[in-house]
């Protein structure tokens, strides 16, 4: 469903469902973005995120870029724009007073005046409240108050998002400066950025590495610390996840899922997904 929303403190809701296109675009206030189907490529300067409805991005205040769909399903888009007064409003009460567990921790607070744009897995209680926001706006509803209370949740569930796959990875790190530790997560967060976007592709350890801007070593090392997993045993698991989605949103042969997530053999793909799952591929499809 289509719908563009405007609130009375100039937070913007935009649902949108297309198959294919491209547009320039000019983020003038901070967003999460998000996908119910299908999945959104966004360039940013160099760099090519791809989104599914297992993770989201968010973009800065000002960040230039591009969105392109093409899929065979049709993309549900969803994004949430917040008001730079109602952001700063929120991170003065919740994030700077001591209210919220960044507000003990100086460096963190200092971090957060511009946040990493990367992509974040889409799960717990921001899938449930980002799911049940759009659901409420498809039904016609517009409460404003009930929205805005769903958006101060989205920015809650985001907070603790960010302070899980950034400070708490940045921590594992064996380095001493914290600065340090950040900008190596950074290039981290680009190697993953890229596992993400290409997942169904052949990636080299030398490709990884030249994207995130690492040696091969540092790479493995840095990497393992941050994940608890090796880049491969990240990808094995993403594209497990992704064939998740296609077995319960799409009538793809199990083959054909296979080829779309990037395996070659499927009795290797079929022991993978119950070995981690518990359930076939097939029994799985069958119940989700």
């Amino acid at each position: 469903m289509d719908y563009s929303k405007t609130l009375r403190n100039n937070n913007k809701i935009y649902s949108r469902t297309s198959s294919q296109g491209q547009n320039l675009q000019y983020s003038s206030d901070f967003s999460l973005r998000f996908v119910f189907a299908g999945n959104e490529r966004y360039d940013i300067g160099r760099r090519h995120l791809s989104i599914y409805p297992d993770s989201f991005l968010i973009l800065n205040r000002g960040t230039q870029f591009s969105t392109d769909t093409d899929s065979d399903i049709p993309v549900q888009s969803f994004s949430i724009h917040f008001d730079e007064q109602f952001l700063n409003d929120f991170k003065n009460s919740w994030v700077f007073n001591g209210s919220h567990l960044f507000g003990r921790n100086t460096f963190k607070a200092k971090q957060l005046l511009e946040f990493d744009e990367t992509i974040y897995p889409l799960t717990g209680e921001m899938l449930y409240n980002v799911y049940h926001l759009k659901q409420y706006l498809d039904d016609g509803m517009y409460d404003e108050v009930l929205i805005n209370e769903y958006l101060h949740h989205c920015l809650i569930n985001y907070f603790s998002i960010y302070d899980e796959e950034i400070f708490n990875k940045a921590d594992k790190l064996h380095f001493l400066n914290p600065n340090t530790k950040l900008e190596i997560l950074r290039r981290l967060n680009m190697a993953k950025e890229y596992l993400y976007s290409n997942y169904n592709q052949n990636i080299s350890l030398e490709d990884l590495a030249e994207h995130s801007c690492l040696s091969v070593n540092h790479l493995l090392r840095t990497f393992k610390q941050a994940f608890n997993l090796t880049p491969h045993q990240f990808l094995i698991q993403l594209r497990l996840r992704r064939a998740q989605l296609l077995l319960k949103s799409t009538s793809y042969p199990i083959n054909e899922v296979v080829n779309l997530i990037g395996f070659e053999c499927p009795s290797s793909f079929i022991r993978l997904f119950k070995t981690h799952y518990k359930i076939t591929p097939l029994k799985y499809r069958q119940i989700a």
